[in-house]
C-alpha cells in the first residue's frame, strides 16, 4: 500500500476519512454527516467507525469518521487510540473494492506524531500474507492501493519517513513468521535478510556449521543435527553510533520449525511451530527498522537458526553436549531446544561484540502461555534498570511485558547429576527455570533481559493493528527501547 501526501483533496476522491477524538465532531463536516453520527451514537471512541454517503458535485461520496479516543489521555493511551483509528479504517476499506482512500487531517487538530500514529495503524492493519492464496473471491482480495494524506504534508512527510521504517520492520517480521517451514529454514532465512539489508549499510556476518563446530557450539549444533537443513548463525551489525562505543545486542531464537525432535510434540497443532522462530524474526525486523531509519546507535542483532527434526542422526534424550562457554548440558528433553540455541548464541555475541546490554527474545516455553496468555510477554532480567527500560518501552508501543522472578532457589532445579546442568527442570516454574538456564551464559554480569514471547508472536483473532496471524510483536518494543535509552 502506498501512502502519499497532498495539499488538497483530489477531485476524483470517493472516500474521505476524518479522525475524530472524543468530545466533538470536526467543524467542517456537513450537517447530514454530523446528524448521522449523532444518531449512530458515534462519540469518537478509540477504534469506533461511522460511515455515511453524501451527494457532492453530482457525485455520491463516502465519508468515514474514525474514533481516536480521549485527547487528554496519557501519551501511551493516546497513541494506542490513534493507531486504533487508523486500523479501523484499514480493516473497513482494505477489501472494500475501493483502490484509494483520502485521510483528511486538516480539521483533526493532531500534530505530526499523532497523524503518523494513525497512518501506522492503518498500514499495519492492511498487511496480510496472501502469497499462497489462489482462489480468493473478489470481495476477499485486498483492493486498497493508495492512501492520500491531506493536511500539513511537508511536516508529516518527515515524521512518516521515520515511522514507516518501523512499519517496514514489523512487516518483515510478520513475513518471516507467517511463511511455512518449507519456505523459511535456516539458509533461506539468511537469504531473506541478505535481500532486505542489501544496500542499507548494515553488515551481515554468517557462520556455517564447520565454523560453529570450530567455535565449540555443541548445544546449537546438537539441536539441528537431525535435520537435512544446515544450521546457521546470523549477525546483523549496525554502526550508527560513536566509534568504540559498545553496542546493544539483541539475540533471537530462530528455530524455523520445531517438531520437538525425538521428544516429539503431539501432532495436533504442530503446524504452529513454523513460528518458533518468532524471536529471531523480531530481531531481524527490529534491526531492519533501526537500519532503515538510520538510528544513531551501535546495535547488533544475532539469530541462532536451526530446524529441530526427529531423524536417525538427531540428538537423543540423555545426550550430553558441550556449549561454546565450556559448560556441559544433559539434554533430558529435545523439545527444550531453544535454550540450547540461545546459550551458544549468547556466548558468541558477548565474546565477539562485548555488548553493553543484551536482550534476548524467544518463543521459549508453553508455561509462559499458561502464565500470561496472549496479553503480555514474560520478562526476566538480572538488571533493574534494563528491566524498567524495557517495561516502559513496551508500554509506550503496546508490546506489553510482565516481569517474572529469577533466583538461586530456581537455579538449583536445573543442576545436573552428571553434567553442569540439565536442559529442563521439574514441571513447576518451567519458564523461570528456562530463564535461569540462559542466565548461566551471561558473562561478567552484563545487564541482560530474556523475553519469553511464546504467546505474542501469533494471534488467532484480529488485534489492535493486526489481523489473524503473525503480529510482528517485539519490533516496536526494541525500536522504542533504543529511542528511549539512547535518544537514537
Amino acid at each position: 500500500m502506498q501512502i502519499q501526501f497532498s495539499d488538497a483533496i483530489p477531485s476524483d476522491t470517493r472516500i474521505t476519512a476524518h479522525i475524530v477524538s472524543e468530545g466533538g465532531l470536526p467543524d467542517g463536516l456537513d450537517a447530514t454527516t454530523r446528524e448521522g453520527a449523532r444518531a449512530a451514537r458515534f462519540k469518537g471512541g478509540a477504534g469506533q467507525l461511522f460511515e455515511t454517503f453524501v451527494a457532492k458535485g453530482g457525485n455520491v461520496m463516502r465519508i468515514a469518521l474514525a474514533g481516536a479516543g480521549d485527547p487528554k489521555a496519557s501519551d501511551d493511551v493516546r497513541a494506542a487510540g490513534l493507531e486504533k483509528a487508523g486500523a479501523a479504517l484499514g480493516a473497513k476499506y482494505m477489501t472494500s473494492g475501493e483502490k484509494s482512500l483520502v485521510v483528511d487531517f486538516s480539521d483533526s487538530g493532531l500534530d505530526s506524531d499523532e497523524m503518523a500514529a494513525v497512518l501506522l495503524g492503518l498500514r499495519l492493519r492492511c498487511w496480510r500474507h496472501d502469497a499462497y492464496r489462489t482462489k480468493l473471491k473478489d470481495d476477499q482480495k485486498i483492493s486498497l492501493e493508495t492512501v492520500t494524506v491531506v493536511g500539513n504534508p511537508k511536516v508529516l512527510e518527515e515524521t512518516w519517513a521515520d515511522t514507516s521504517a518501523v512499519a517496514e520492520g514489523v512487516e518483515f517480521t510478520r513475513e518471516l513468521v507467517a511463511e511455512p517451514a518449507n519456505k523459511i529454514y535456516p539458509v533461506s532465512f539468511v537469504h531473506r535478510c541478505q535481500e532486505r539489508f542489501s544496500g542499507t549499510g548494515a553488515e551481515l556476518i554468517i557462520l556455517d556449521e564447520p565454523q560453529m563446530e570450530e567455535l565449540g557450539m555443541g548445544a546449537l549444533l546438537g539441536v539441528g543435527q537431525g535435520s537435512e537443513q544446515p544450521s546457521r548463525l546470523l549477525a546483523i551489525r549496525w554502526r550508527g553510533g560513536k566509534d568504540g562505543d559498545a553496542p546493544i545486542a539483541f539475540v533471537g531464537k530462530g528455530v524455523t520449525f520445531d517438531t520437538g525432535g525425538i521428544s516429539l510434540k503431539p501432532g495436533a497443532g504442530m503446524w504452529d511451530m513454523k513460528w518458533d522462530m518468532g524471536g529471531g524474526g523480531a530481531v531481524a525486523g527490529a534491526m531492519l527498522a533501526l537500519v532503515k531509519r538510520k538510528a544513531k546507535a551501535n546495535i547488533v542483532g544475532v539469530i541462532g537458526l536451526v530446524e529441530n527434526m526427529p531423524d536417525g542422526k538427531a540428538q537423543r534424550p540423555g545426550d550430553v553436549v558441550t556449549t561454546m562457554s565450556g559448560q556441559t548440558v544433559e539434554v533430558l528433553n529435545t523439545d527444550a531446544e531453544g535454550r540450547l540455541v540461545l546459550g551458544d548464541a549468547l556466548t558468541w555475541t558477548q565474546r565477539e561484540f562485548k555488548p553493553s546490554r543484551i536482550v534476548d527474545l524467544a518463543t521459549l516455553t508453553g508455561a509462559m502461555l499458561i502464565a500470561l496468555g496472549h496479553e503480555h510477554g514474560g520478562m526476566f532480567s538480572n538488571d533493574d534498570m534494563l528491566a524498567d527500560d524495557l517495561l516502559k518501552a513496551g508500554k509506550n508501543v503496546g508490546d506489553k511485558l510482565w516481569r517474572m522472578p529469577l533466583g538461586p532457589e530456581y537455579d538449583k532445579l536445573i543442576d545436573g547429576p552428571i553434567s553442569d546442568m540439565k536442559n529442563i527442570g521439574p514441571r513447576e516454574a518451567g519458564s523461570i527455570t528456562a530463564a535461569q538456564f540462559l542466565k548461566r551464559f551471561i558473562e561478567n554480569d552484563t545487564p541482560w533481559a530474556h523475553l519469553d514471547i511464546a504467546g505474542m508472536v501469533w494471534s488467532d483473532k484480529p488485534g489492535r493493528t493486526w489481523g489473524k496471524g503473525a503480529t510482528g510483536y517485539g519490533v516496536r518494543l526494541l525500536d522504542r527501547f533504543v529511542r528511549n535509552t539512547l535518544g537514537a
